[in-house]
């Protein structure tokens, strides 16, 4: 049976576009593998803590010298490397915040990157199928004024690609603020041929990953 990891940040929901996308991408990859485990961590709800001195220490002291917090520290830290290493594909959905991903995304790759283990010269993730949904409220595609301020799929495929091993796709719906932003009024044209694409693009591909791992 096929395990799919789904990761979300966003801080909203009714209101959140790379929820609403990575929803269609597990609704159809669930569709494919009924039978399949879904591993699912809201980042906005349930927030990991940011990695401290105790749990970095704790990756260079044999683990009978742990102390308690050292030992909880790596403990999570375990946990969330072998839910990586579980998963048949990895979906995650980020909005942009000042330029780049929230700090709950951040906290969750400093936890789950591990050297030795999930990075390195063998990342034990290596390989494995990703698709980042960036949801973006303007424009910061190639050519754009701002296209040099982007920091979050930039960011994110140096991370998921450099230190983790991970194949990388990216479902970039833009302009998402184009209806509530008077001054955006003229894109929302756009936004709305953006958003539908991404939701397209999303499903196609869930649907191709999920034949991958279809047991005969």
């Amino acid at each position: 049976m096929a395990t799919l990891l789904h990761i979300d940040s966003s801080a909203f929901y009714e209101t959140s576009v790379s929820r609403e996308v990575t929803a269609i991408f597990r609704k159809e990859w669930e569709s494919q593998h009924p039978d399949g485990t879904v591993i699912y961590r809201d980042l906005a709800k349930d927030p990991l803590p940011h990695l401290d001195a105790h749990a970095i220490a704790s990756a260079f002291a044999p683990a009978e010298s742990h102390t308690p917090e050292q030992a909880a520290g790596a403990a999570l830290r375990a946990e969330l490397a072998d839910e990586l290493e579980r998963a048949d594909a990895i979906l995650i959905g980020t909005p942009m915040y000042n330029f780049t991903i929230p700090s709950t995304l951040k906290a969750w790759l400093d936890q789950v990157i591990i050297s030795g283990r999930t990075s390195g010269e063998s990342p034990s993730a290596a390989g494995k199928p990703t698709t980042v949904v960036v949801a973006r409220g303007g424009g910061y595609g190639p050519g754009t004024p701002r296209e040099s301020f982007e920091f979050v799929a930039t960011y994110l495929e140096k991370v998921l690609t450099g230190l983790l091993g991970l194949d990388v796709d990216f479902i970039i719906p833009e302009l998402t603020l184009a209806r509530q932003v008077p001054a955006m009024a003229d894109l929302v044209e756009l936004a709305d041929a953006s958003r539908t694409k991404a939701q397209a693009d999303a499903a196609a591909k869930a649907k191709t990953l999920a034949a991958r791992f279809v047991v005969a």
